[in-house]
């Protein structure tokens, strides 16, 4: 079976030195070599070439090597192609620690401590217990049941929301547009980890900080375009929200004089909250090709109906 991956050079060679020792009858080539192009039954990318039909006449696969799929022109594409996004543990993994870190961070006032310091100013402020913070997930996809796992073991009062029914130990669920305003209103802290849909474009707006409790805080990692930056200053100038963690952003980088950069209520990372893990990621790739040869359903297959 021969692939073709076309993405950091590096984790490509990784992964090409893995699959010759494990799976040797698989050749996989890094962009842009590409083999006998009649032969690549498969593309690994986050931005695949364009025309792939005529490049690729027999391509099977399109996989995304992140958690997501929304990078990809959906319309640039055949219809009938599986785009499928990297499930795998270490992204799972990453995903948990940055939210625990984040949501943590968020309930014991950091950014206003780390604000303090440099204001050298000595004040210590009441701290409450994790069981009366409310923090709610928005996406209750493998990545965000995970982080709620976490979250219920530190004893916070978790929420989630979905778009469709969802039923998680520990956790209260709502689900839809008409039980969103419900949702919103029991989050202290926010976590946004949905994907990126027509849905969700713009999603975290003026509208939507309204309804949460006065003085909560936003963690967004979810995507970038997904977030009204002008709103969020807003809320954070008029105390609707006192504090965000943002690791995705719209563009990405931001340019130098973007105000996130030196707000003092704002946490900023650079799309590092879930990052793919080479053994682990090339892994969970060998284990859907090897579903594909059995003519298995595959994991992480992207429904286009729903843009996830």
């Amino acid at each position: 079976m021969h692939i073709v991956y076309k993405s950091e050079p590096e984790r490509g060679r990784i992964w090409q030195r893995w699959l010759a020792e494990h799976a040797p009858d698989i050749q996989l080539h890094i962009w842009p070599e590409t083999g006998d192009p009649a032969q690549v039954e498969a593309l690994v990318a986050w931005q695949p070439p364009a025309d792939i039909p005529a490049l690729f006449p027999r391509l099977k696969l399109l996989f995304s090597v992140g958690a997501g799929a929304d990078q990809f022109d959906f319309s640039a594409l055949p219809p009938d192609l599986p785009v499928i996004r990297m499930i795998e543990p270490g992204l799972t993994q990453g995903m948990v620690e940055y939210v625990t870190f984040a949501v943590l961070g968020l309930h014991r006032d950091m950014p206003c401590y780390f604000h303090q310091q440099r204001q050298q100013q000595w004040l210590a402020h009441a701290a409450r217990p994790a069981a009366q913070r409310r923090v709610g997930v928005m996406g209750l996809g493998e990545l965000g049941q995970a982080a709620l796992q976490q979250l219920v073991a530190l004893g916070f009062d978790c929420a989630g929301w979905s778009r469709t029914p969802r039923q998680l130990t520990g956790v209260r669920c709502w689900h839809g547009a008409d039980q969103q305003a419900d949702f919103l209103a029991h989050c202290d802290i926010l976590v946004c980890l949905l994907p990126l849909t027509d849905a969700t474009h713009g999603l975290l707006n003026r509208s939507l900080f309204s309804q949460l409790p006065p003085g909560a805080a936003l963690v967004q990692a979810g995507r970038g375009p997904q977030l009204n930056a002008d709103d969020l200053l807003q809320a954070l100038e008029s105390g609707q929200l006192r504090a965000a963690v943002i690791d995705v952003t719209d563009p990405e980088p931001l340019p130098p004089e973007h105000p996130f950069w030196h707000h003092p209520a704002i946490w900023l990372t650079p799309h590092i909250a879930s990052q793919t893990h080479n053994e682990s990621a090339i892994a969970a790739l060998l284990e859907n090709l090897r579903r594909y040869q059995r003519g298995d359903a595959l994991h992480g297959e992207i429904d286009r109906s729903r843009g996830y």
